[in-house]
């Protein structure tokens, strides 16, 4: 490596030290005058994950560009400087997350189909107000209901660059953010149960009363990935 392109990487370096969130190749590209050309940086970026691959910090690319994190077996050790906890959910957020994560983009009549029981107003800003879930749209039909889908924040929490890259629901553990059992009764109303049949009912659901003033069920748009 050049001595040119070692001071262009000490710069990306310092730059994904120091920043308080991912930072995308155009982000990137723009530290430098004139532009530096994004296969450039894509290089140094991988040359520099190669780099931090035997520490307990490491690079990774997520949704919304690249950072530095934690390697997952360090974070316990680092849990204990901090007296806070981290935010714990209900079964029921947990459970209406999977189904907008897993059958996106759907309305929340879609959601009240599936899990069988009503969502509250206070489940769907749990998830917007964490920046997990988004409206992406209206479905054509009466009543125009919002249309739910999973944020980059959404990815970038779980460390992933796409919705392709969600593990089956079989192997998702969300264990780590639910409430404690002693939690009041209506915050846990519904098993979580991620690999039941409650997320392998057929894409076609009830959009429920909100949605269809006569009743009846309409399908449940699919949708390829949305971020």
């Amino acid at each position: 490596m050049t001595e040119e392109l070692r001071r262009i990487e000490g710069i990306l370096e310092a730059a994904l030290l120091t920043a308080g969130e991912p930072l995308s190749l155009a982000q990137l590209s723009k530290l430098f005058d004139p532009p530096l050309e994004t296969d450039v940086i894509r290089k140094l970026l991988e040359e520099l994950r190669s780099a931090w691959a035997g520490r307990g910090v490491e690079l990774a690319q997520v949704a919304s560009g690249w950072r530095f994190q934690t390697k997952p077996e360090i974070q316990p050790f680092l849990d204990r400087l901090s007296p806070e906890k981290p935010p714990r959910y209900s079964r029921a957020v947990m459970e209406t997350l999977a189904i907008i994560a897993y059958r996106q983009p759907v309305t929340r009549g879609d959601i009240e189909a599936i899990r069988g029981v009503g969502v509250s107003t206070h489940i769907v800003k749990t998830l917007e107000d964490r920046q997990w879930i988004e409206i992406v749209g209206h479905r054509e039909t009466p009543g125009r209901p919002a249309l739910y889908a999973t944020t980059k924040q959404f990815l970038d929490d779980l460390g992933l660059t796409s919705l392709a890259e969600l593990p089956p629901l079989a192997e998702l553990d969300t264990s780590h953010l639910l409430e404690p059992p002693d939690a009041p009764p209506q915050a846990v109303e519904a098993e979580l149960a991620l690999a039941s049949p409650i997320l392998d009912t057929p894409a076609s659901a009830d959009v429920g009363a909100s949605d269809a003033p006569d009743g009846r069920p309409q399908p449940a748009e699919s949708s390829p990935t949305l971020h």
